[in-house]
C-alpha cells in the first residue's frame, strides 16, 4: 500500500560489522510500493541480506529459492494481498514455520488483527513505524535463525561422527574375537552413559529392536524384556504431540535413509525425557541392506538448559525494553503532574471540577507506580539499601496487612534463632513481601495460613542459588491452589497472572524478582497443584558496618528552603519547562527558561547570566547534556550550585554529573524539587 513505512532515522542507526556473506540470514520484503521497499530494506540490509518481492506471486517464487529468516509482509497490495499470501506460505511444509510480520497502514481493529494472526502473523506492525522497532523485530528473528541453523550445524557433525563410529562398529563385527572385544569395551563405557545402542529390522511392527546395549534400565526405567511381553509399549508412551511425527520418521526408514528424531517418551517413573533417536542402515559387503544400528541419547539436561537460556535471554530482552521505555513515560508524567498542581494552585475549583482533577491526578500518580513496578522488575529502579533488622519489619509488614487478609487468612512468622540482617532496601522489601502474601492470600479463597520462615543460608562456589556468600531467606509458603508446571517460567514476566481477568496485574513477581536480583540475591519459586506455592527471596547478610547512622539534630539558623533563587531552567520538553517553571515560580523563586544548550550558550554572552545562583537542567537533551551545560555555566560563574533532573529509570548512568550536582527523577513534587535545591544549594554555598 502507498504509504510511507518510516519516520525519519536516527544517525547511528546503521552502525555495525555484517558478516560474511555466506553467513548472513536473508530477509524477504514483501510490499507493491518501491519506496517502501528501499526504505526497509536500508533499515535492514546490515543485519541480514534483504530479498525484494513487489507482489504476493514474486514472493512466492522468492521462497522456493532459498530459506528466509523472517518475511515483512504488506496487507494490502493488487492482485493476492498479504492475508492470501501468508495463507499460502504456512499450508507449504518447507515455509510454514517461517516467521511472517505484517505491515499496514489501516485496518488496526481487532477483527483484521485477528484475522491476520489467523494467517499465521507472528506480529503486526503499522505503518508509519520507527526503523529502529522494525529493526529490532526483524533482528529477533534474524538472531533466532542464527542459532537455529547454529543447532542444525552441529547436529549434522554429530551425525556424521555418530554415523563414521557405527560404520566402524559394522566392519569391526566381521571378527568375531574383535566383535568380543569391542563389546566389551562398550559395555564399560554405555553404562555410565545415558545412552543405549540397539539393532533393530527394518520391517520391524511394531518397533522392536533384536539387540539392546547400554543401560536400557536406568536410562528408560524398564527391562529390555518388557518390550517382548508388550509389543506396543514403545509407541504406546510416546507423547501424545509427538507420536504422529516419530511414527511417519519410522516409516520413512523403510526407503533405506538414515534418520534422526527428538521426542518426549514416557518413562516407568511417570517422567517424561527427552530422546534424540538416531540410526544407519547396515549393509553387507554387496551393498544388500541387513538391519538398522541406532543410538537412543537422553538429552533431557541439555533441553533443559537451552529452555533456562532462553528464559534468561527473554527475561534479559525484557528488562532492557523495560528501561528504556520509562524516561519518555517520566517525562510525560512529569508534565501531567506538574500541570495539575499548577491548576490546582492558581485557580479557584468549584468542588466538582476539584473532584474531576483529583481523578486525573490518582490515574497519573497510578502511572508513576505502575512504572516504578516496571522498572523494579528491570533491575533499573533507585535503591537505597542498609541493615534491616528483621524483629522490626516482621512488626511492620504484620501491622500493614492486617486489614487487608481478613479474618480467613492467618500470617505466621518464624524467626531461625541467631537470624542474620539483610541488607536490602527496607521500603521496598517490605513492598515485596507484601505482594507476595497478597499472592498468597489470593490462591486461598476459603482462608488458611500464610507462613513467613527467615533463615541463614550460605552457598559455596558454584551454589545454583546465587553467587557464592552468606544470606538471609525469607519464604512465604500459602497452602493454596498451586501454579500449573506450564506456567512457572512465565509468572515472573511483566503482566503475566494466573489470576481471573481484572484480578491481577501480573506485575507482583516481576517486581518481586527485579528487585531481588538488584539486591544482590534472587528468587526461588515452588508450586504444586492443590498443594500450595512457596517463594523464597534470597538477600545477601548485612555486613556490621551497614548499620543506619543515627538521624542528626537540625541546625539553627535559616531555614535554607526558603531562600528565594534566580534560577535557570534547561529542558527540551516544553510541557515540562512550563510546569517545572511554574512550580519554581510558586515555591518563590524567580526563573529564566532555555530550550537546549544552544540557548544557554546565547544566555552566557549576555550580561543576564550575572544574576542566575541556581541551575536546574534536564540530562537527556539534544547535542550537548545536562552535565555540560552546567559545566558551561561554571566555568562563567564558579561553584554555580545546580540540580540535573532526569526521566532515566538508572540515575547511576548519568555520567560525568558535575561535583555537588544532584540528581532527581522524573516526576517529582514541589517539596520534593525544593528540597533538592536546599540540598544543592548548601553543597555549593
Amino acid at each position: 500500500m502507498n504509504v510511507p513505512v518510516f519516520r525519519p532515522s536516527p544517525p547511528n542507526l546503521r552502525r555495525g560489522h555484517p558478516a560474511e556473506p555466506s553467513e548472513r540470514a536473508r530477509i524477504l520484503i514483501v510490499d507493491d510500493d518501491e519506496r517502501n521497499l528501499l526504505a526497509i530494506r536500508t533499515v535492514l540490509e546490515d543485519i541480514a541480506d534483504v530479498v525484494l518481492a513487489r507482489s504476493g506471486e514474486d514472493a512466492l517464487r522468492q521462497l522456493l529459492k532459498g530459506e528466509f529468516a523472517v518475511i515483512l509482509l504488506d496487507v494490502y497490495m493488487p492482485g493476492m494481498d498479504g492475508y492470501e499470501t501468508a495463507q499460502i506460505i504456512r499450508a507449504r511444509e518447507q515455509t510454514k514455520r517461517i516467521p511472517i510480520i505484517f505491515l499496514s497502514a489501516v485496518n488496526k481493529e481487532t477483527e483484521h488483527l485477528i484475522r491476520g494472526y489467523s494467517m499465521g502473523a507472528v506480529d503486526y506492525v503499522f505503518k508509519p513505524v520507527e526503523p529502529v522497532v522494525l529493526r529490532s523485530k526483524a533482528t529477533v528473528f534474524v538472531d533466532l535463525y542464527m542459532m537455529t541453523r547454529e543447532v542444525r550445524r552441529k547436529a549434522r557433525q554429530e551425525q556424521e561422527l555418530l554415523d563414521a563410529n557405527l560404520r566402524a562398529n559394522a566392519e569391526r563385527l566381521r571378527a568375531e574375537q574383535e566383535l568380543r572385544l569391542a563389546e566389551q569395551r562398550q559395555a564399560a563405557i554405555i553404562q555410565s552413559l545415558p545412552l543405549v545402542l540397539y539393532l533393530e529390522d527394518r520391517e520391524a511392527t511394531p518397533r522392536m529392536p533384536k539387540f539392546v546395549s547400554g543401560n536400557f534400565t536406568a536410562v528408560t526405567g524398564f527391562a529390555y524384556e518388557d518390550l517382548g511381553t508388550q509389543p506396543t509399549l514403545w509407541l504406546d508412551r510416546l507423547h501424545p504431540e509427538d507420536r504422529e511425527r516419530v511414527i511417519g520418521a519410522l516409516q520413512a526408514r523403510r526407503d533405506g535413509r538414515a534418520y534422526a528424531v527428538e521426542y518426549r517418551w514416557l518413562c516407568a517413573d511417570g517422567s517424561y525425557k527427552h530422546f534424540l533417536d538416531q540410526a544407519v542402515l547396515l549393509r553387507d559387503a554387496k551393498g544388500n541392506p541387513l538391519e538398522y544400528a541406532g543410538t537412543l541419547l537422553d538429552v533431557t539436561d541439555r533441553k533443559n538448559l537451552e529452555t533456562q537460556l532462553l528464559h534468561v535471554r527473554k527475561m534479559d530482552a525484557l528488562g532492557q525494553l523495560t528501561g528504556g521505555i520509562a524516561h519518555d513515560f517520566n517525562n510525560l508524567l512529569a508534565a501531567v503532574l506538574g500541570g495539575l498542581g499548577l491548576i490546582e494552585r492558581r485557580i479557584a475549583l468549584a468542588d466538582d471540577q476539584r473532584k474531576v482533577l483529583e481523578m486525573t491526578r490518582h490515574a497519573a500518580q497510578q502511572g508513576a507506580e505502575l512504572v516504578s513496578r516496571l522498572l523494579a522488575f528491570a533491575r533499573k529502579q533507585k535503591l537505597e539499601p542498609a541493615r534491616v533488622e528483621m524483629d522490626n519489619l516482621s512488626g511492620t509488614v504484620t501491622q500493614l496487612l492486617t486489614h487487608t487478609l481478613g479474618g480467613l487468612v492467618a500470617l505466621e512468622w518464624e524467626l531461625q534463632e541467631g537470624l542474620w540482617s539483610p541488607y536490602a532496601d527496607e521500603t521496598q522489601l517490605e513492598l515485596a513481601l507484601m505482594n507476595l502474601v497478597i499472592n498468597a492470600r489470593d490462591a486461598m479463597p476459603e482462608g488458611g495460613k500464610i507462613c513467613i520462615a527467615c533463615r541463614n543460608a550460605s552457598v559455596g562456589a558454584g551454589g545454583d542459588a546465587a553467587t557464592a556468600g552468606d544470606y538471609v531467606v525469607l519464604a512465604v509458603s500459602d497452602t493454596g491452589c498451586g501454579i500449573a508446571p506450564e506456567m512457572l517460567e512465565r509468572v515472573t514476566e511483566p503482566f503475566f497472572t494466573t489470576k481471573a481477568v481484572g484480578k491481577g496485574t501480573g506485575l507482583g513477581l516481576s517486581m518481586v524478582y527485579g528487585f531481588a536480583q538488584q539486591s544482590g540475591g534472587t528468587m526461588r519459586l515452588e508450586s504444586r497443584l492443590d498443594h500450595g506455592t512457596t517463594v523464597e527471596l534470597w538477600l545477601p547478610r548485612s555486613p556490621e558496618a551497614a548499620r543506619r547512622p543515627p538521624a542528626s539534630a537540625p541546625a539553627d539558623g535559616p531555614d535554607p528552603r526558603k531562600r528565594a533563587r534566580n534560577i535557570l531552567l534547561v529542558d527540551d520538553h516544553e510541557g515540562v519547562r512550563a510546569t517545572t517553571a511554574a512550580m519554581l515560580e510558586d515555591l518563590g523563586h524567580q526563573v529564566t527558561t532555555a530550550a537546549d544548550g544552544e540557548h544557554v550558550s546565547q544566555l552566557i554572552q549576555g550580561d543576564d547570566v550575572h544574576s542566575i545562583d541556581f541551575i536546574i537542567s534536564d540530562y537527556a537533551m539534544p547535542l550537548v547534556s545536562g552535565s555540560e551545560v552546567i559545566r558551561k555555566l561554571r566555568a562563567v560563574k564558579p561553584g554555580l550550585p545546580g540540580i540535573i533532573i532526569s526521566g532515566y529509570a538508572d540515575t547511576a548512568a548519568i555520567s560525568g554529573a558535575p561535583e555537588g550536582v544532584i540528581v532527581v527523577s522524573k516526576p517529582f513534587t514541589p517539596a520534593q524539587l525544593q528540597d533538592a535545591i536546599a540540598a544543592a544549594g548548601h553543597v555549593g554555598g
